[in-house]
């Protein structure tokens, strides 16, 4: 039983690391994770690393490649877009169905905000990174309920992916700014409010990405051949319509 327990301890760590290693971005789309170096770095046997990989690979952060290993997911075009739907429905729904925000969320979205401002202020781009996408995380903390917090860290570590690939500017203050509108709302004890800013947010984020490529997954052959960049046709997006 002891031993049960202990395996699916080092699996959950091994998945919590990665995860946590995207969602600061220092973990990029497309890196390849060797069962036999993970083995070694956690001190366990390669099929305890292929069942950590199997479980990330059903939560849409990993894929398997035959006879090649396994991978860091590079999010389509179309996974983008889907990504960003499904953040704008679960989130907007999370804050619709809070009634009133306690004094220890308060704190703790307050002091977050503080940790980004001093971010913003030094200039540091991977705790922004990470600070941005926490928030949301943070959020959906105070719900309670711990189902839509794995959901919502799943799909922020996806978005971090999608913005190494197709986010050609960072607006970290355009974010925060957001982030600080949905807190006065939040404070104000108008959650409906909070959610139609949410919505907003996560429409201005996915603007600011550029949809229209595709990766190169031959760029840093390409680069060391000092060959030019490939052409690249644009994606064909789905029809939406505009908001009345």
């Amino acid at each position: 039983m002891q031993d049960s327990h202990a395996s699916e301890t080092t699996q959950k760590t091994i998945e919590e690391t990665i995860v946590s290693g995207i969602l600061s971005a220092r973990i990029r789309p497309g890196t390849r994770l060797s069962e036999n170096q993970l083995a070694t770095l956690f001190g366990v046997s390669r099929t305890r690393v292929r069942e950590a990989m199997m479980r990330l690979e059903t939560r849409g952060i990993v894929h398997v490649s035959p006879r090649r290993g396994w991978f860091v997911v590079e999010p389509s075009a179309e996974d983008a877009i889907a990504v960003y739907e499904a953040r704008r429905v679960i989130e907007a729904g999370l804050l619709r169905s809070m009634r009133s925000l306690t004094d220890a969320g308060h704190e703790a979205l307050a002091a977050h905000l503080n940790e980004e401002k001093g971010a913003l202020a030094s200039g540091d781009r991977q705790r922004l990174t990470y600070l941005m996408g926490d928030f949301h995380i943070r959020i959906a903390e105070l719900s309670g309920n711990g189902i839509l917090v794995d959901i919502l860290r799943d799909l922020t570590a996806r978005t971090i992916l999608i913005s190494m690939l197709y986010q050609s500017e960072f607006h970290a203050a355009q974010s925060h700014d957001g982030h600080c509108r949905i807190f006065e709302a939040m404070q104000a004890g108008d959650f409906v409010r909070a959610a139609e800013l949410s919505v907003e947010h996560l429409d201005e984020v996915e603007m600011g990405l550029d949809l229209t490529s595709r990766p190169d997954p031959l760029s840093e052959l390409r680069n060391s051949l000092s060959l030019p960049p490939r052409t690249v046709s644009p994606v064909s997006q789905p029809f939406r319509p505009k908001k009345p």
